[in-house]
């Protein structure tokens, strides 16, 4: 099998955009809960969480943003497409997640311990819209992680290498959003348990914090990832060996010399190519067939643009 027929062909952007759809679909409800469950219960946690889903659904939007402009086709000013934008557009969703999310949340945790006293407040109110929230998030986070398992499978890498290496930042920034709602939820519930358990409102303060950091730390890895994209993240091996294995199996392709690669958006690539053709043409025919062979090459769902030139004899040759 060559490495084209193991490359995915169906519209890989089309399930980003679900997934981002069921994501937001489930953080504007459970924002709209955790806020009312917030004001009802005066509980630090779950004004936490408020707080993170509204956050998320923001994000959401901004995801939304990011899988439009990337999908923009070429233009006179944009010879290689639009793709970088789903970068930008993901890397200011990121930043909202540190902002409103983390930043809200460990402000008022901290707000919480330093007062003097706090209100009665009603666990089961909280537990409750946390049970949803959980069922909710997890069908969001299933989703994802679908098309995380389906993509690695294809590109025959392990799910969390996939989902960290990943050029397709909007399903990374999805799954991780997805995951860290999970964890939230966890421990805000966790803080508001020991509030209730031992009377000590400094558990629900500290709730508060923990889901805070967690947002930070989350926030700043999307951030991180999608710099790496935006200033030249050199490929996986595992997709670097499939390129190179592309360009041998074109039967116009005796040798390979040179190959540089780079993402220019999500699952679209800019191979620069040094080959040796087969027969022994004239320059003039020679030129038309380089041609021919960056079309073909084209073909492939994941490259967006290839330039070749012709090897110098002594040059080694790339294998696989």
């Amino acid at each position: 099998m060559s490495a084209t027929d193991t490359i995915p062909k169906e519209p890989v952007q089309d399930q980003s955009l679900f997934t981002v759809l069921v994501a937001l679909a489930a953080n504007g409800l459970l924002a709209a809960a955790k806020s009312v469950a917030a004001v009802l219960t005066g509980s630090a946690s779950m004004v936490a969480e408020a707080a993170h889903s509204w956050a998320d659904t923001g994000n959401e939007v901004f995801l939304l943003i990011a899988e439009r402009q990337g999908k923009r086709p070429r233009d006179a000013e944009h010879p290689w497409g639009h793709g970088r934008a789903t970068y930008v557009w993901s890397l200011v969703a990121a930043f909202g997640l540190f902002s409103a999310g983390a930043v809200v949340s460990v402000w008022h945790g901290v707000t919480e311990l330093r007062a003097e006293s706090s209100a009665e407040t009603s666990y089961t109110v909280n537990y409750v819209v946390l049970g949803i929230a959980f069922v909710l998030d997890g069908i969001s986070f299933l989703q994802a992680t679908r098309q995380v398992h389906g993509s690695a499978r294809r590109f025959g890498m392990h799910p969390v290498r996939f989902v960290a290496r990943t050029s397709n930042a909007t399903l990374r920034a999805v799954f991780f959003e997805d995951l860290t709602a999970l964890l939230g939820i966890l421990l805000a519930g966790g803080g508001i348990a020991l509030h209730q358990l031992t009377g000590d409102k400094v558990w629900d303060a500290v709730g508060s914090i923990a889901v805070g950091v967690l947002l930070g730390f989350v926030a700043i890895f999307l951030m991180r990832r999608n710099m790496d994209y935006l200033i030249g993240e050199q490929l996986p091996p595992e997709l670097r060996t499939r390129v190179i294995s592309s360009l041998l199996d074109h039967p116009a392709i005796d040798r390979l010399t040179y190959l540089h690669v780079e993402y220019i958006g999500p699952l679209r690539l800019f191979v620069v190519a040094a080959v040796d053709l087969t027969g022994d043409d004239t320059e003039q025919h020679l030129a038309v067939r380089l041609h021919r062979v960056e079309a073909d090459i084209e073909q492939d769902p994941l490259i967006e643009d290839a330039i070749l030139t012709l090897s110098l004899p002594d040059d080694p040759a790339l294998t696989l």
